[in-house]
């Protein structure tokens, strides 16, 4: 069973902000560690700017201390599976892959391709399916009280909303990149020399499955070019 976070944990989330605003990523992600120790986690997707957080962790030597949960979905594009041991062979990354204990074969037997019918409730049930439950999976096995993410504000209207950290389904969720800029993702990824996404190159500027994502087009920039412009968010970083 899921371990609730406790009710002094929830009314120190003003606390928790204050003391996070005036800090840099980095020390945020120290934060976490010191406050949470092995109850700290991070989530990454192997995306376009997947690379800043987890060169701050390696650079930190957070990276054998604290789990980095990757949720592989089983339909990233290759590109992103070639992407990812790149980073993870350079950084010296601990990785543990969640996935689905539906596999995608059995997924399409059982309900369809449900990134094909332009339903949001399909949508849905693919996310819970592939995404957002192997994550609670991995959290609860780890006993995870907090997790650490790389959204920004700019990215969707939820994020937009977000604070450096609130609750999500219970577990505290960390954002120590949550006011940076494309401009500032852009800069420390060239200042610590580190590679692009193949699929940048090809014009995406967010990558996720290979059948949801698409490159940057005259009136689609971001997170609107994935999902068939269905919704911005998968449901990970919600409570709905």
């Amino acid at each position: 069973m899921i371990e609730k976070i406790h009710k002094d944990i929830q009314t120190n989330l003003r606390k928790y902000n204050q003391e996070l605003v005036d800090m840099k990523p980095q020390g945020m992600l120290t934060w976490g560690y010191e406050k949470f120790d092995n109850q700290f986690a991070i989530t990454t997707s192997f995306g376009i700017q997947s690379s800043v957080l987890l060169d701050m962790v390696s650079k930190l030597c957070l990276q054998k201390k604290i789990k980095i949960f990757w949720i592989d979905t089983g339909y990233l594009p290759p590109e992103t599976y070639h992407y990812a041991e790149k980073l993870i062979d350079n950084l010296s990354l601990e990785v543990e892959v969640l996935q689905s204990e539906v596999s995608p074969a059995r997924m399409e037997a059982k309900y369809g391709k449900l990134w094909e019918t332009n339903k949001e409730s399909d949508l849905d049930k693919y996310h819970e399916l592939r995404k957002i439950k192997p994550l609670e999976n991995g959290l609860e096995k780890y006993n995870v009280h907090c997790w650490a993410s790389g959204v920004r504000s700019s990215q969707t209207e939820n994020r937009n909303k977000m604070k450096f950290i609130d609750v999500i389904r219970q577990r505290l969720s960390l954002r120590p990149l949550l006011n940076w800029t494309n401009k500032d993702i852009f800069y420390y990824m060239e200042e610590n020399n580190l590679p692009a996404h193949p699929l940048f190159i090809k014009g995406y500027s967010s990558v996720g499955d290979w059948h949801s994502s698409s490159p940057d087009g005259i009136k689609t920039k971001g997170r609107d070019t994935r999902f068939g412009g269905i919704k911005q968010e998968c449901g990970i970083h919600t409570n709905n």
